[in-house]
């Protein structure tokens, strides 16, 4: 049996949030709440859609399906426009969203829905691409692949082509991640560069090999998520795609263990642990317990290594959660942001990463150990 005080107290973390929020107000977007702007359209609410979406699945309660619903309806009008959202921004982050109209028409079959999901597929059709047939991460990031845009794209884009599309675009999206392993992977540790710039304009672009300096956690998890997310996604009858990608993500798990520190947690920059300011953050620990549960859950991964999962997980709540003197519950140690370009200082420095603000309550720490939770809940139930 796991920590029963833990459990109980992410439930009611998560319904603190849901009842505070809606789509104008969502409590768990910091960037938003800081900069005092309207809701947009965004991946940070996408990711916790996903997370409330697995909570739905796994509890069978039909307030959390009922939240999503009306937390989705502040943007998808009934005629399946989005409100706030441009395909012309060919932002890869605004595609991660795209995952829950999928499950929204499948559980409402709802039209709004489904032409909502076309949109945003639509813009995969005309996104800019590099030379080797990468998405741009962004417009405005032109020739720059990130590892985070896997995550936000691939896992839609697999599951539109496999369900609507008569798997048109399955091979493209699997050669993305082919494209990745050949251009951002270290060969010395087996981690991955947060980014590539294919022009090797950018100041952060290395001359050589095109890649940004530093391995940033975050977008290691990303990217493991994006490929556990995908492989759900994807055909078995794609035989040595579907292998290839099995193996990529076990590959990457094996080259993040040896930077797993004892408590269980990953430290922002994980390859450089005794870096001064450095610190123990949430949200790509978080991502890597989900991605490794889920993992496990669905048969990529050998058992044993959810025991690092859970250590993860754990190390994070035991570090990060707590009870505030007002009773409320509150999840520490989230890097707000981190990219790379726009502003000169986020140029992929070790002083970059170390820099951007730790915040609480920010859903890009506290989707993913949502989701991590609702994988616990499974293996508690099963076992």
């Amino acid at each position: 049996m796991y920590n029963q005080q833990v459990m109980q107290q992410l439930s009611q973390y998560l319904d603190q949030l849901l009842e505070q929020s809606d789509a104008q107000h969502p409590a768990w977007n910091m960037e938003k709440i800081w900069q005092g702007t309207p809701n947009k359209w965004n991946y940070i609410d996408g990711c916790m859609m996903t997370a409330v979406l697995a909570m739905y699945r796994m509890t069978g309660e039909k307030r959390y399906l009922d939240f999503v619903q009306r937390f989705m309806d502040g943007f998808v009008q009934p005629d399946g426009s989005i409100q706030t959202y441009s395909v012309e921004e060919f932002n890869l982050d605004n595609v991660n969203p795209g995952k829950t109209l999928i499950a929204l028409y499948q559980s409402t079959g709802q039209e709004r829905y489904r032409k909502a999901m076309e949109l945003v597929r639509s813009q995969l059709e005309q996104q800019p691409r590099t030379k080797a047939g990468s998405f741009w991460h962004k417009k405005i990031y032109p020739h720059q692949v990130w590892l985070d845009g896997l995550y936000m794209a691939q896992p839609f884009y697999m599951q539109y082509e496999t369900l609507y599309n008569g798997k048109q675009g399955c091979l493209d999206s699997f050669k993305q991640f082919q494209t990745v392993h050949d251009r951002m992977r270290q060969p010395e540790t087996g981690l991955y560069y947060h980014g590539y710039d294919e022009s090797r304009s950018m100041d952060w672009a290395d001359p050589c090999i095109g890649c940004s300096p530093n391995i940033w956690l975050r977008s290691l998890g990303w990217y493991l998520v994006g490929l556990v997310d995908t492989l759900e996604a994807m055909d078995e009858q794609m035989y040595y795609e579907y292998r290839w990608m099995k193996d990529e993500l076990l590959q990457l798990v094996k080259a993040m263990l040896p930077y797993q520190q004892p408590d269980g947690m990953f430290y922002q920059l994980p390859a450089l642990p005794q870096q001064p300011g450095n610190y123990l953050e949430t949200s790509g620990t978080a991502l890597f317990a989900y991605g490794v549960l889920k993992g496990v859950r669905l048969g990529y991964l050998p058992s044993e290594t959810a025991q690092a999962a859970e250590k993860a997980f754990f190390g994070t709540t035991d570090r990060y959660l707590s009870i505030q003197p007002d009773g409320s519950i509150q999840l520490g140690g989230i890097c707000l942001v981190a990219g790379l370009g726009g502003p000169t200082r986020r140029n992929g420095s070790v002083e970059y990463y170390l820099s951007e603000p730790v915040v609480e309550n920010e859903a890009k720490g506290v989707a993913p150990l949502i989701l991590a939770f609702t994988e616990l809940l499974e293996r508690e139930r099963n076992e």
